[in-house]
């Protein structure tokens, strides 16, 4: 693997080894990396090289893994000062294994010294290619080899991929002229990666449970029926037995006695996505099919009971433990058995109080 590094027109190519990067940059993943550049020209003023280790222990970042030795930084073109591994005052590029570039900039690369808020890659200096970590005299860009607007090169046994580093400098313009006063660096740096080979590869794939359903928006069909099961063994409890099974179409009318516990089931037809779930705003009743008619007495106000009738609603719970494949597709609650009476004369629609049947004093029970 190589690295290639042109800068105006100085072309230096470095042998170097592969590293594992991780992301975000860290100085362990530059550990086994490329060489970096050694002293860079600015495109008209000289890199202040005189002494590229001289940095400041405050201003200086680590390079490679911690306990690496004087050979071992010195393979990789860090500086050593026989205890700490770090960056030296110039630009460093590596190239790592898994298709990163790594860009440590010094803001002493050039003089006047580099104005590091100044510098912009080809896909510009918007995340990802804005610096992930710097301080006072360093800035460090990690990105991968196909992003910020890196070029790729096929040259048969390499892939070659191309970036450009460039520093902004701010022009003073005059009624017979403009100057500058800051530094003008342009960097254009390359990482070569061996061609990859390609190969069949024969998949046996085993049996698996299918996907989870995707989410879709749609119509919801929706079901409201009366439990009618009983307990028949001692210990048992009513609220659970009521919904072991439920009345058909058959066993219409129902017969309720008043204040008798009627246990109404809605359901969720048709869906398997385990993520919907049931929520139920308003229930009501009327006398007659029309959910519109009057009158009217509400169960359920915004999902809770409603709080002026002397025998509350009772919401029961559904989790894992009721046995339903989908237990956010149901809602459950009791109520008890009521009669309607005539507005005016407070007497009830009909003559028997005790019984109510589909016939003679019907309970329909609303949604919304």
């Amino acid at each position: 693997m190589w690295v290639s590094i042109a800068c105006a027109a100085l072309f230096v190519h470095l042998n170097c080894l592969g590293i594992t990067a991780e992301s975000p940059w860290s100085p362990q993943a530059a550990a086994k990396s490329f060489s970096r550049l050694p002293g860079l020209h600015d495109l008209q003023q000289p890199v202040v090289t005189p002494n590229i280790c001289g940095v400041d222990d405050v201003g200086r970042v680590p390079c490679g893994e911690p306990g690496i030795d004087d050979a071992q930084c010195g393979a990789i073109n860090c500086c050593f000062d026989g205890q700490q591994c770090y960056y030296g005052r110039t630009v460093t590029v590596q190239c790592t294994i898994d298709g990163q570039f790594v860009l440590v900039v010094a803001r002493d690369t050039t003089l006047p010294r580099l104005s590091l808020d100044s510098i912009s890659l080809l896909g510009g200096s918007d995340a990802p290619c804005s610096a992930v970590d710097s301080n006072a005299d360093f800035a460090i860009y990690q990105f991968p080899v196909t992003a910020c607007g890196t070029r790729a090169m096929d040259l048969g046994d390499y892939v070659v991929y191309e970036n450009k580093m460039s520093s902004s400098y701010e022009v003073g313009v005059g009624p017979l002229g403009a100057i500058t006063r800051d530094s003008h660096y342009e960097l254009s740096f390359q990482c070569r990666y061996a061609a990859m080979t390609v190969a069949a590869l024969d998949v046996q794939l085993a049996s698996n449970s299918p996907p989870m359903p995707v989410a879709a928006s749609g119509p919801l069909m929706v079901e409201l029926r009366l439990g009618s099961g009983q307990c028949v063994t001692k210990g048992c409890v009513q609220a659970q037995a009521a919904y072991t099974s439920y009345y058909g179409d058959a066993d219409y009318p129902v017969i309720k006695v008043l204040r008798e516990p009627v246990y109404v089931e809605v359901r969720i037809l048709g869906r398997t996505d385990p993520n919907i779930a049931l929520v139920l705003g308003r229930c009501w009743a009327t006398s007659s099919p029309d959910p519109f008619s009057v009158p009217q007495w509400e169960l359920l106000v915004d999902g809770c009971p409603y709080q002026h009738d002397h025998y509350l609603t009772t919401p029961i719970p559904v989790d894992g433990s009721s046995g339903l494949q989908f237990p956010s597709h149901y809602k459950r609650f009791v109520l008890k058995m009521f009669t309607f009476v005539d507005h005016d004369s407070m007497a009830h629609l009909q003559e028997k109080e005790e019984m109510l049947s589909q016939q003679d004093r019907s309970l329909l029970i609303n949604l919304l």
